[in-house]
């Protein structure tokens, strides 16, 4: 049986050539999503070509960043860090107000208080890594 490595460690995310903007953006307290030219379908994950119509015409577009939770699980136990100290979370499936899904934190109110079609909207997270700062988009309860 392999052996597990005795301590691991949580890789944030290496900005690409595809997605250098979004982590700008975030940056900037902005939430982009992509958006195809050719047939008018907003997307997420960001990828070079639609997942509509497989144009490679997709632009960067800016979100209003508010949405609603549309399914959501609360982890209570994780022995993986940074994620053992932040017991209970909330990870949700947000659905956004330009019809893209996107996978986040819920963020500022108790995981007792989450529910399916909550209002939401993005604010972000900063985390280090090494010499630098990134931005996760992370969602907090909104108004309705």
């Amino acid at each position: 049986m392999p052996q597990m490595p005795k301590t691991m460690t949580w890789h944030l995310p290496q900005p690409d050539l595809e997605t250098q903007p979004y982590w700008d953006a975030a940056r900037e307290g902005k939430l982009l999503i992509k958006e195809c030219r050719a047939c008018g379908e907003a997307f997420f994950y960001p990828r070079t070509y639609c997942p509509k119509c497989w144009s490679a015409e997709t632009e960067w577009k800016e979100s209003s960043g508010r949405g609603r939770v549309y399914t959501f699980t609360v982890v209570h136990q994780n022995d993986l860090p940074p994620f053992n100290e932040r017991v209970p979370y909330v990870v949700a499936i947000v659905e956004l107000e330009e019809g893209v899904r996107m996978t986040s934190n819920i963020e500022g109110v108790s995981p007792d208080e989450v529910r399916c079609d909550m209002p939401v909207e993005v604010t972000f997270r900063e985390e280090q890594r090494d010499d630098e700062t990134v931005a996760l988009p992370v969602f907090r309860k909104g108004s309705s």
